[in-house]
C-alpha cells in the first residue's frame, strides 16, 4: 500500500478579533498539540494573535477551523496566513 506524501508547510497566522490572549493562547497551544503541529506565539494582544505554525497543509487548515469555530469567550473575525517556507518531510 501506497503511502502518500504530504507536505509540511510554516506559515505566519494572524488571528484578528476579540481574541483575549489570556485565554485562547493556552488553547491554541493546546489544540495545536492534539494536531501533532507545532507552533510558536509570537505576538499577543486583546485583538490580535500572531503565531508561526507548522505541519502539514491539512493540518493547519484544520487549526484554522478551530480557531474560528471555538472556544466560546472568543470572537475570531479574520485569519490571515502567509507561507514562511515550504518543504517536505
Amino acid at each position: 500500500m501506497a503511502e502518500r506524501q504530504q507536505s509540511h508547510l510554516r506559515e505566519r497566522m494572524t488571528i484578528r478579533g476579540d481574541v483575549d490572549a489570556a485565554s485562547f493562547v493556552p488553547w491554541i497551544r493546546r489544540h495545536a498539540a492534539k494536531l501533532g503541529l507545532s507552533q510558536a506565539v509570537s505576538h499577543a494582544e486583546p485583538d490580535r494573535i500572531e503565531l508561526e505554525i507548522a505541519g502539514p497543509a491539512d493540518l493547519i487548515d484544520m487549526m484554522e477551523m478551530g480557531c474560528l469555530l471555538g472556544p466560546i469567550d472568543v470572537w475570531v473575525e479574520t485569519i490571515d496566513r502567509i507561507p514562511i517556507d515550504r518543504g517536505s518531510d
